[in-house]
């Protein structure tokens, strides 16, 4: 959660510029280059902005909150940059610049990690959300791995960024209720917070524990589970999937009550498409009071999302607002 009120550093300042822009546009499915477009900028200027080579400028923060209709969350994000330099002109930090931020390396020098499956199991029990993500990766690189990089994002009222924002202040997501948990060749993972914000968390999990180191080597693939909950307060009707990794197969399954009698549908989106429905429908199944939807693409294309929606036609409650994404 996001600490109020506290000072933070310019370089600090800037990565949660970075954090808040890579949410939003995760969270309207728009590729960098679209985004791009939509401000009126180089293709190439969201990424350079992303990955912190560019620093945050008021002009960019405006026009990228207005095109992702982020209710001046990301705004808010480029005035605390600004405070943030203002107190260092000041002297209260050295006034010699830092040195330019390097481009983070995802994984390690020398590493390609393709995806080999790709399976999302989201169960709701009628009061909260349990996420379990199964992948097995490939390292087709020279190096070996030994981190992985997972998003979790949420958004209740997508329709309405200031309430959404007002809502997630007020309740921020906690490691507490995450109750996040990982592991890889049947060893528990530790994990490594990059970014904490009230509705965005990115993650590192490591291949290591405290009884040792287990990394994924050149040539080598391995099953990596990782698994966390969000209440219905906070997740809600929609689930997205984004491919960020060359991936084989993606597969994503629904599990409800049977008793609330929920309805699914999907759409894709892609660097070149708008939003479409998804090609072929996800397969229903009813069991032991539960209804299943699974869905199943191969060889998505890098960059795609495709996002799974529903409806509870049993709870005529005003849920039908909410909104989430997971990765």
């Amino acid at each position: 959660m996001d600490a109020q009120g506290e000072e933070i550093t310019v370089e600090q300042a800037a990565e949660d510029f970075a954090a808040e822009l890579a949410r939003w546009r995760e969270v309207r499915g728009m590729s960098k280059r679209a985004l791009a477009q939509a401000m009126g900028f180089d293709p190439s200027y969201v990424s350079h902005m992303e990955s912190g080579r560019h620093k945050p400028s008021e002009d960019f923060a405006r026009l990228a909150d207005d095109a992702l209709n982020a209710g001046k969350a990301i705004w808010r994000r480029w005035c605390d940059y600004e405070q943030a330099r203002a107190r260092e002109t000041r002297g209260k930090r050295p006034s010699a610049a830092p040195p330019p931020r390097r481009p983070e390396q995802p994984y390690a020098t020398g590493s390609a990690l393709v995806v080999e499956h790709d399976a999302a199991c989201l169960k709701y029990d009628g009061r909260n959300y349990r996420l379990t993500m199964r992948r097995l990766l490939r390292n087709t690189g020279s190096e070996p791995v030994t981190r992985y990089l997972i998003r979790i994002s949420v958004d209740r009222y997508p329709g309405d960024p200031e309430r959404s924002n007002a809502h997630y202040r007020a309740h921020p997501l906690t490691w507490d209720e995450l109750a996040l948990t990982a592991t890889c060749r049947g060893e528990a993972m530790r994990w490594q917070a990059k970014h904490d914000r009230d509705a965005f968390k990115e993650v590192w999990l490591l291949f290591d524990n405290e009884h040792g180191r287990f990394p994924l080597y050149p040539g080598e693939s391995v099953w990596i589970e990782y698994a966390y909950t969000v209440g219905d307060d906070k997740w809600g009707n929609w689930f997205q999937r984004a491919v960020r990794l060359p991936t084989e197969q993606l597969e994503v399954q629904l599990v409800f009550p049977a008793s609330l009698d929920p309805v699914v549908w999907g759409t894709e989106t892609s660097m070149t498409a708008e939003a479409s429905p998804l090609r072929t429908p996800p397969v229903r199944s009813d069991e032991a009071g539960l209804r299943h939807f699974t869905w199943i693409t191969t060889t998505p294309a890098l960059h795609a999302r495709y996002r799974l929606e529903w409806r509870f036609r049993a709870r005529p409650d005003g849920k039908a607002d909410q909104g989430s994404s997971g990765d």
